[in-house]
């Protein structure tokens, strides 16, 4: 364990009865020190507990600061738990001045509460961890918003559970985006790793209202997607629901970064295309597919990448990955998270959630992996 590391505590539990996933985390965590700020991340399997588990651990740590959600699963250093119970706790021993919780916003442009817009003000943030609420109609607007409001870089991931849709910020929340903003002082180095392949070129859209797609590049849509995915499916268009993707490319990004959306309708009588997304005339858009191979190939060079410049800043790792990913991509061996480990280090404590789309910079993302080391 390395000094930094030192400065960061993580546990883990899944299957049976919250008290004793509980117990075993705090057993696990041991003196919780200096410790100011934890990390909660729980599957939706105990969404009725999360107050009583919260609860729990604060009196247990003396940690009076807690972020986090709920997922479909939790991510832990080089494990995977679906479709159980199961918990993954981070505790900080972080300076008192270098991070604010950051409240439920639930409006775009809404201002940020006193006490945080003067910190932020301040401190000049870097980095903020995120969490925000699917059901929230606003939420990109809301993302976008909260990036320039506080300056920040943010990562997180939207939750994802079965029943309430639980957010932690000092205490139990939804509806918005809530989390925490970690000052420059507390260094971070993030990377994205897409979940989908490109399989053919950019085009121009020249004719579309809302998500409905006429023409591309001058021609029907339908002839242009076509074309991109082949004579095999071209035949039985069928298939490509689920596997084929639209993607929006994000001008300006030397990572040849996208956003993928779901290809939603298929019109072949009138050549349209339904996407879910709203574009317009003078948009770009490509086609991808789900690739396991090649998402596999992308998520070890951005953990290889984030590693290489944090340098020896390895204290922790936050990891935001969505549903689609994990067992359902990858394989049920935890795959996806040895990965991670791998790239890492083995020995550097990391936790996280899959979740209902992922939160990079000032953008929600789907079908991606979202890595943060802190140092």
């Amino acid at each position: 364990m390395t000094s930094l590391q030192a400065r960061f505590r993580m546990a883990h539990a899944g299957g049976g009865p919250w008290e004793g996933l509980v117990e075993s985390c705090l057993d696990r965590l041991g003196p919780a020190g200096q410790a100011r700020l934890g990390f909660l991340y729980m599957t939706d399997a105990l969404a009725g507990d999360a107050a009583a588990i919260l609860d729990t651990l604060g009196a247990a740590t003396g940690v009076a600061d807690w972020v986090g959600t709920l997922g479909f699963g939790v991510c832990v250093g080089g494990r995977e738990y679906f479709d159980r119970p199961a918990l993954a706790v981070l505790l900080a021993d972080l300076p008192e001045d270098d991070y604010r919780l950051l409240p439920t916003v639930r409006e775009p442009g809404a201002p940020l509460p006193g006490g945080v817009a003067d910190w932020v003000a301040r401190r000049r943030p870097l980095l903020g961890v995120v969490h925000g609420d699917p059901r929230n109609p606003r939420l990109g607007g809301l993302i976008e918003s909260v990036c320039e409001a506080t300056g920040c870089f943010l990562v997180g991931g939207l939750t994802a559970s079965r029943g309430p849709m639980l957010q932690i910020a000092g205490g139990i929340t939804e509806g918005g985006l809530s989390g925490v903003l970690l000052a420059g002082d507390v260094g971070a180095t993030t990377g994205l790793s897409q979940g989908c392949a490109p399989i053919g070129a950019i085009h121009d859209v020249t004719e579309a209202r809302d998500n409905l797609i006429y023409r591309l590049n001058g021609r029907p849509a339908l002839d242009v997607f076509k074309e991109d995915i082949g004579e095999v499916l071209a035949r039985d268009l069928e298939r490509v629901g689920g596997y084929i993707h639209a993607a929006l490319p994000i001008a300006g990004s030397d990572q040849g970064d996208y956003l993928v959306r779901n290809v939603m309708g298929i019109d072949p009588a009138n050549g349209r295309l339904a996407i879910g997304a709203r574009l317009a005339p003078g948009d770009r858009l490509m086609f991808v597919r789900r690739d396991g191979p090649s998402a596999f190939a992308d998520l070890e060079r951005m953990s290889g990448d984030v590693a290489r410049r944090a340098g020896g800043a390895r204290g922790a790792g936050l990891y935001f990955s969505c549903v689609a990913r994990g067992p359902n991509l990858f394989g049920r061996k935890s795959e996806e998270l040895g990965a991670i480990a791998d790239g890492i280090g083995r020995g550097v404590p990391l936790v996280g959630f899959f979740a209902n789309g992922e939160i990079s910079n000032n953008r929600l993302y789907g079908y991606t992996g979202v890595l943060t080391l802190l140092g």
